[in-house]
């Protein structure tokens, strides 16, 4: 048995062979390849090609060597180039602190064809020679950002924009330019990341109105003084918005479901009130981390509703379900922007040696003196001598109905939003026509 194995093996081995065949292979392919000719690259030689870095320099290396003496900088200066050569200036990022009064404006975003804040401020920017003609007509080119959208006839006493300017820039120069309802009080360097909109943490609202609103009575204004627990139930009343809710009731366009309509409002009080010209008002402030168009609007006319007793405070928690309840909206011209804030950004960079907190105490004096000469005036002086609140009241709040499905869309009414959603959609939007003046009538406000 081991011979007739070892003789099978022995026949059935297919190596030999195979060995035999492959080295022919090999051998003809070899003898193949060293018939055709190859151009290989030279080998490196320091000696022979040496590395002529002085012909690639500006200056052909003088100075640097002995052999190649310096050169006098009047032998190198050609007056034909530096007369088309422009200085190039450094842009860095800056956060810039303004403030306005929205009367007679269409708002804050820019649309062209209409008088709105940014056509003003970035006309004064590029009249100032703070931007070129590429940034005045396209302003994404300057990296140009809003902290928050405010619509017609809206006001902000500080407002934030950031941009990409020139290391030489001077705000006295720009305001200047602007026309006396529009100021800017500081700017500071900022990363170069930053956005002013999307590193906001939250935003400050306060909405002016005479105490007489919230009560039904025959006093005038001038004779009327609000009670402390009217007071009391107003703040309590208010404390239904804090915290995460569902805003779809709130606003315009917004399904129960959609997610965006889900805002978080950190307090909502009412501020002890003060006297102008014999007539009391107070001021409803309101700190969330955004809002939507005409939602402060509507939650102050709920709460108008419900202290006056035309509604109960059930309608104010039925608003937050997914059942349609149609809330009046207050009018617009109590509402003004107060305060952007930078929490997260003021941690992380506030301290670092580099850049400065965006608190802007410094300026404080400045903001409060524009605030009380052209914001709070054009409040307080139309609700005295015209009693715009009252008229709406009367001739709307009255014959509101909460169980309507559909609102009347006012498209040239005033609003305030700074939803990302309505920004992008109303930055399309056809031109509109100058609106009038908005002390000419009280109806025209509302």
């Amino acid at each position: 048995m081991r011979f007739l194995g070892h003789n099978l093996i022995k026949q059935h081995t297919p190596l030999p062979p195979c060995r035999i065949f492959l080295k022919s292979i090999f051998s003809n392919s070899e003898d193949k390849m060293s018939n055709i000719p190859m151009n290989r690259k030279p080998r490196y030689n320091g000696k022979s090609k040496k590395r002529q870095w002085e012909d690639r320099r500006t200056d052909k290396g003088a100075g640097l060597s002995p052999k190649i003496p310096k050169i006098e900088e009047n032998n190198t200066i050609d007056t034909n180039k530096t007369e088309d050569r422009t200085e190039k200036i450094k842009r860095r990022k800056f956060a810039v602190l303004l403030g306005y009064s929205g009367v007679g404006y269409w708002g804050m975003q820019r649309n062209r064809g209409t008088k709105t804040i940014e056509e003003d401020l970035i006309k004064a920017l590029f009249d100032a020679k703070f931007i070129n003609k590429e940034c005045y007509d396209v302003v994404q080119n300057m990296q140009f950002q809003r902290a928050a959208r405010t619509d017609k006839g809206v006001s902000a006493a500080r407002q934030v924009v950031s941009m990409k300017l020139g290391e030489n820039f001077e705000i006295s120069k720009v305001n200047e330019k602007l026309p006396e309802k529009i100021r800017l009080f500081a700017a500071k360097r900022v990363t170069k990341g930053f956005n002013s909109k999307g590193q906001c943490d939250f935003r400050t609202y306060i909405y002016v109105l005479p105490t007489i609103a919230f009560v039904d009575t025959e006093k005038s204004q001038k004779a009327f003084r609000i009670k402390e627990e009217t007071l009391k139930q107003i703040n309590e009343i208010l404390q239904l918005y804090v915290g995460t809710k569902n805003f779809h009731n709130f606003t315009v366009k917004k399904k129960p479901c959609d997610p965006s309509a889900k805002r978080f409002i950190k307090s909502f009080e009412c501020e002890p009130p003060f006297v102008k010209d014999n007539v009391e008002f107070c001021a409803l402030k309101v700190y969330g981390q955004s809002f939507m168009m005409h939602q402060i609007r509507k939650m102050v006319g709920l709460v108008l509703a419900v202290v006056r007793g035309m509604t109960t405070q059930n309608t104010v928690i039925k608003a937050f379900t997914n059942e349609i309840v149609n809330v009046p909206r207050a009018p617009g011209l109590g509402l003004f922007l107060d305060y952007v804030h930078y929490e997260r950004y003021n941690y992380r960079y506030g301290e670092d040696g580099m850049h400065e907190k965006l608190t802007w105490e410094e300026v404080e004096n400045d903001v409060k003196e524009f605030k009380e000469k052209h914001i709070l005036p054009t409040i307080l002086n139309t609700e005295i001598n015209e009693g715009a609140m009252i008229w709406w009241i009367q001739n709307k709040l009255a014959r509101h109905s909460y169980d309507e499905t559909g609102e009347k869309d006012e498209s040239d009414d005033e609003a305030v939003g700074d939803d990302e959603e309505e920004e992008q959609n109303n930055s399309h939007n056809e031109p509109a026509q100058v609106a009038p003046d908005t002390n000419e009538h009280i109806e025209n406000k509302l």
